[in-house]
């Protein structure tokens, strides 16, 4: 093989991961397989087009002409790009959940024609991106340790995230997966609570292991009551906008900008909108303004431009300032904080941020995160604001992604219906002799955490739904991992109790408090022999398409429970449980898997 020969064959390798991305949205749209070898060959090169920092004009010049920013919504099941006006036309008339005519805007929003979108580019050239580190939770006996607790995680941007680095032609840094934030990413039809007065409900399923024929899934789906629009109370939102100069890039302020503009479109006209924005110094862009002037909300937000460090504590206090100037007592007051996580001025580590956020929340104040861009990306110091600060934390890489998180998903990310809700599962040594919780590893508490009403724990919105999945084995079966111990005093042996309570496997506890009370409140379910299915294809389809998110998470993560589960076993599971899928997340999703078994080289 001669020289020139080589040379072309590396420059085709690098133009088929873009075109390879491109077509991924293709068939995602299209909601079809992926074509012969000879199909996708057949494809024309898409043009790759990037969107360009908008440059500072004079006031007069904004209201003169129209607004000429644009980005593309790839998302859920689009590479549209979009402008400003188009989008905040589709997201107006949507509500909390979508609904007819959302689905109508979306599908206009898919047809416009497109460029690739800018997830394809290459990864920046410095890469200074910071996630936390977490271990997966281990197997656990029974015997020894049978209370599992934690507290409920409702984030959604590692799923984003982890989608984003699946386009752009990589794999995923295996710390940036948090598989129940993978799981919880999407809409589910759990059943649901029908009052207010029974804020949870909880359905449990028990299936076999699609990984492991030893042990069984204990499925854990819970759905919170979801808010009438016109029951829902008034919103007080500040925006905490970051404009340093690392946010300087199409994805970056410009697609936050467009998206605040969705977010505005969809709120009521008695609710409020203030502006702050930080970069060596915060500042006050905009005082509490009645959404009804929409006009000055959104001039406000068109004057944003970017340069400066970062001063994000600073701009995190302003924000709380102007917060608790339009204070609504019995409403929602919510800070929005906006930024690619670089704090790099004033106290910034983790510690000092998170007693900062922790104080502000006893003020009825909550602070949810929305990240966005690559490079610089700080994920562990964004999850730490947000679960301190009694908030969500969301990574919106596209323009479809704020219109899910702050359109459609709007009743569950601003109108809390419970806060400090804390799971507790006791598994019956009777009938399970070893478990693992799949996930939450940076939500776990103590056992005694459980009944401690100081101590701080997830919260739930309007309508969403939380899922947790147990492996667990039965007792007797040949995968149990821990030997009995040969020193211990003689094995306890069962209670009469517990062995009376024939069929029961676990029994799951929900602790919650209300989002304006201190004290929480019990909900019990026991978890029976009854609730199992012969097999997994028996199953809800919403149990299966869990389970195989759960799957694609712990795989993507390098958890050895599933090194012989395929990416292939995985797409058809999903595939077969795709079912309804209005906005094509789960189509996506199923692509996506195949992009890593092509990239995984399985």
């Amino acid at each position: 093989m001669n020289r020139k020969l080589l040379a072309g064959s590396a420059l085709a390798t690098l133009l088929v991961v873009p075109a390879a991305a491109f077509l991924t949205l293709e068939i995602v749209r299209n909601d079809r397989p992926f074509g012969t070898e000879g199909e996708i060959a057949a494809k024309s090169e898409p043009k790759i087009q990037v969107a360009k920092p908008e440059a500072p004009v004079a006031k007069e010049e904004r209201k003169a002409e129209p607004d000429s920013e644009a980005f593309h919504a790839p998302g859920a099941a689009s590479g549209a790009m979009q402008s400003v006006d188009q989008a905040a036309d589709a997201a107006a008339p949507m509500s909390t959940m979508g609904g007819a005519v959302g689905l109508a805007a979306r599908s206009r929003m898919e047809t416009i024609p497109a460029p690739a979108p800018a997830d394809m580019l290459p990864p920046p050239a410095e890469n200074r991106e910071r996630f936390g580190n977490a271990d997966a939770n281990p197997v656990k006996s029974v015997a020894a340790e049978p209370v599992s607790t934690f507290s409920v995680d409702v984030d959604t941007a590692s799923y984003s995230f982890v989608r984003r680095s699946l386009m752009a032609g990589e794999m995923p840094n295996p710390d940036a997966v948090r598989v129940e934030e993978m799981v919880n990413y999407f809409p589910y039809d759990w059943p649901r609570p029908t009052t207010a007065a029974e804020p949870f409900k909880a359905t449990v399923t028990v299936t076999p292991t699609p990984w492991n024929a030893g042990t069984r899934l204990m499925h854990v789906a819970i759905k919170g009551y979801e808010v009438v629009q016109k029951e829902a109370p008034r919103a007080n939102l500040v925006f905490l906008i970051d404009v340093s100069g690392s946010m300087d890039e199409p994805d970056k302020l410009p697609l936050l900008k467009n998206a605040f503009r969705l977010l505005v479109d969809r709120l009521r006209p008695d609710d409020t909108v203030s502006i702050v924005t930080y970069a060596g110094n915060a500042g006050t862009v905009l005082e509490p303004t009645a959404v009804k002037d929409k006009t000055k909300i959104l001039s406000a937000i068109d004057t944003l431009q970017p340069g400066g460090s970062t001063a994000g504590a600073a701009g995190i206090d302003a924000a709380y300032q102007l917060a608790e100037k339009a204070f609504v007592r019995d409403g929602v007051n919510r800070i929005l904080l906006a930024t690619d996580g670089d704090f790099n001025v004033g106290p910034s580590s983790d510690e000092e941020l998170k007693r900062m956020v922790e104080t502000k929340r006893r003020s009825g104040i909550f602070l949810s995160v929305l990240g966005f861009g690559r490079g610089n990306y700080n994920d562990a110091l964004m999850q730490t604001i947000a679960q301190n600060g009694n908030g969500v934390a969301a990574y919106i890489d596209t323009l479809a992604e704020a219109q899910k998180t702050l359109v459609e998903e709007a009743g569950s990310s601003l109108f809390p219906i419970a806060k400090d809700v804390k799971l507790q599962v006791e598994f019956n040594p009777a009938a399970i002799a070893e478990y693992r919780l799949i996930g939450y590893e940076t939500r776990a508490l103590k056992r005694e955490d459980f009944n401690n009403d100081k101590v701080d724990a997830g919260d739930i919105g309007s309508g969403h739904s939380v899922t947790a999945i147990y492996e667990v084995t039965p007792k007797g079966s040949p995968a149990v991992l821990n030997d009995d111990l040969r020193y211990a005093t003689a094995e306890k042996p069962v209670s009469e109790p517990a062995a009376a309570r024939g069929g029961e496997l676990a029994y799951l506890k929900i602790r919650y408090k209300k989002p304006d009370g201190d004290r929480s409140e019990l909900i019990t379910t026991p978890v029976m022999e009854a609730s199992a299915v012969p097999s997994l294809a028996e199953a809800p389809q919403d149990v299966r398409f869990s389970v195989a998110v759960a799957a694609f998470g712990q795989k993507l993560a390098g958890n050895s429970a599933v090194a012989d589960y395929s990416y292939a076993a995985i797409a058809d599971l999903s595939a077969g449980a795709k079912g309804p899928d209005p906005f094509g997340y789960r189509g996506e999703f199923v692509n996506l898997v195949r992009l890593a078994k092509g990239l995984a080289r399985e």
